[in-house]
C-alpha cells in the first residue's frame, strides 16, 4: 500500500512538472525540430475583429536573411487565444522563387509585419521582398516591399503589389534628406490607430529602416486607406532616429506616437507630438536613448528587433487607471532570455519627452530562459498579451532559424502583481 502511494505521488509530480514545464515554454506555431529542417524566423501576430489570432512567419529555405534566395510565408491561426492552432497556410502567393535576377521582386518575401482591421475581415501584410541585402542595395537596384491584403481574415490572399519605388525611393529623391540604396519595413506589428479615422478605416503606422552613403535611419510611414497608399509621417527630410534599425510604434494616451528602434544594449525613442491629428501634421522631437546608464530598457550585449505595445490597465494598490506600456528585447547577456520591461505613464508629464519617456522603466519579466531574439505581442480581447517570439527549442540556429513559440499573459504576470487589466 505504501509503495503504490509513493508511486502515485511520483506521478502526480511529474505530470505537474510536465503541465509547468508546457506553461513555461508556450505552444510551438512554427517549429524548426533540428538544424537540417528549413528553418522558421521572423515573428509577426495581429488579433482580427473576432478575436482571432493570425500569426505569420518567414519560411527560409536559403537558410538566412531575405536577399539571400528563396523565403516563403507561412500563416497559421487560433481561435481560442492560442491554446490550439490550426493547420499551417503557405499561400501561393506569398512563396519565393529563389530568382536574384536583378529587378526580380518573387525571389522571396521575408520579415513580414501585420494588421488586422478591427472593423472588417480585411488583412494586411508588408514584407521585404526580393533581393539584394539591403546593406548592399544600390539605387537602381535594391530590396523590395511587397503588400498582400486578405478579406477573409488571413484565409486567402491577393498576388503580391510593390510599394517600394512610388512610395520610398522616389519621395527621398526628391527630398532634403536625399536618395537611398536600401529600405527594410520593420517586422512584427503594423499599428492601426485608436485616435484617427479618415474614411472606411482607421489609420496605419508602420515603421522602416533606410541606408544611404552614410548611415541608417528610422522613418515612419502613415496610412489612412489601409495600406493602400504611404506618406511619410513628418515628411521625408530629416529621419526622426538617424543611426536607427528595425523599429515599432505605439500611440501615447494623448494620441501622440512614440517610435521605439533597435539599439546595442537598449532602445532609441522619439515622439511625434501632433499639431493636427487628422492631417498627419506636426514634428518629431529629440531622440533619447534607454539603457542601464538611465534605468531604462536594458539589452545587455545585444541589439535585436523587439515590440512596443501600450494598454490600458489598473493600478492595484491604488485602484487608479493607467497606460503601460510594454517593451520586448532580449535580456542577454547576447541573444537570449526574451523578457518585457514595462513603464506606467498616470499622467501627460511621464511622456513630455523622448529623453522622459526613455528613463526608469520597471520589470523586467522574463519570458524564457532559453537563446531567443525577434519577439512581437498583440492585445486579445479578454486583456492579456499574446507574446509570440523566436526561441531555441529544439536545437540550436547553425541551421539558420528558431522555432516560433506562442505564450499568453497576463498583466499580472509581466508586472508581478502591481497592475491588472481593465
Amino acid at each position: 500500500m505504501i509503495m503504490r502511494y509513493r508511486i502515485f505521488l511520483i506521478a502526480i509530480l511529474v505530470m505537474s512538472a510536465m503541465r509547468l514545464t508546457g506553461q513555461t515554454r508556450g505552444e510551438e506555431v512554427f517549429t524548426t525540430p533540428t538544424v537540417e529542417a528549413i528553418p522558421y524566423r521572423i515573428p509577426a501576430i495581429t488579433t482580427l475583429r473576432d478575436g482571432s489570432l493570425l500569426t505569420i512567419a518567414d519560411y527560409r529555405h536559403c537558410r538566412s536573411d531575405i536577399g539571400y534566395g528563396r523565403i516563403d510565408l507561412h500563416l497559421r491561426s487560433s481561435k481560442d487565444g492560442g491554446r490550439t492552432w490550426g493547420t499551417i497556410l503557405k499561400p501561393l502567393e506569398m512563396q519565393g522563387d529563389g530568382d536574384l535576377t536583378p529587378g526580380h521582386q518573387k525571389a522571396g518575401y521575408g520579415d513580414p509585419c501585420i494588421v488586422a482591421d478591427r472593423k472588417s475581415d480585411r488583412v494586411l501584410v508588408i514584407s521585404c521582398s526580393g533581393g539584394p541585402l539591403f546593406a548592399r542595395g544600390s539605387r537602381s537596384h535594391h530590396q523590395g516591399m511587397a503588400r498582400f491584403w486578405s478579406n477573409d481574415g488571413g484565409q486567402t490572399w491577393t498576388e503580391p503589389e510593390y510599394l517600394d519605388e512610388e512610395m520610398i525611393y522616389k519621395p527621398l529623391d526628391a527630398s532634403q534628406y536625399g536618395a537611398i540604396r536600401g529600405w527594410f519595413v520593420a517586422s512584427g506589428r503594423i499599428l492601426q490607430s485608436r485616435f484617427v479615422k479618415a474614411g472606411k478605416y482607421y489609420r496605419l503606422y508602420c515603421a522602416g529602416t533606410s541606408i544611404n552613403a552614410r548611415e541608417t535611419a528610422n522613418w515612419v510611414l502613415y496610412s489612412d486607406d489601409f495600406g493602400a497608399t504611404w506618406s511619410f509621417l513628418g515628411g521625408a527630410d530629416a529621419s526622426p532616429i538617424p543611426g536607427g534599425d528595425e523599429a515599432k510604434c505605439e500611440e501615447l494616451p494623448d494620441g501622440n506616437l512614440l517610435l521605439s528602434s533597435r539599439a546595442w544594449g537598449g532602445r532609441r525613442f522619439n515622439i511625434f507630438r501632433f499639431t493636427n491629428r487628422k492631417k498627419a501634421q506636426g514634428g518629431w522631437g529629440t531622440m533619447a536613448f534607454s539603457g542601464v546608464d538611465n534605468h531604462g530598457v536594458l539589452a545587455k550585449d545585444n541589439a535585436c528587433n523587439g515590440e512596443l505595445l501600450a494598454v490600458r490597465v489598473r493600478e492595484k494598490e491604488s485602484r487608479k487607471k493607467t497606460c503601460l506600456l510594454l517593451q520586448s528585447v532580449p535580456l542577454g547577456p547576447g541573444r537570449a532570455n526574451v523578457g518585457i520591461y514595462y513603464k506606467a505613464l498616470p499622467s501627460p508629464a511621464s511622456y513630455t519627452t523622448p529623453e522622459v519617456i526613455a528613463a526608469d522603466w520597471s520589470g523586467p519579466y522574463q519570458v524564457t530562459d532559453l537563446k531567443s531574439a525577434y519577439s512581437t505581442m498583440t492585445l486579445l480581447h479578454d486583456g492579456t498579451i499574446g507574446f509570440f517570439y523566436e526561441e531555441e527549442t529544439h536545437c540550436g540556429v547553425e541551421g539558420g532559424g528558431f522555432t516560433l513559440v506562442y505564450r499568453n499573459l497576463t498583466i499580472e504576470d509581466i508586472t508581478g502583481g502591481k497592475y491588472t487589466k481593465l
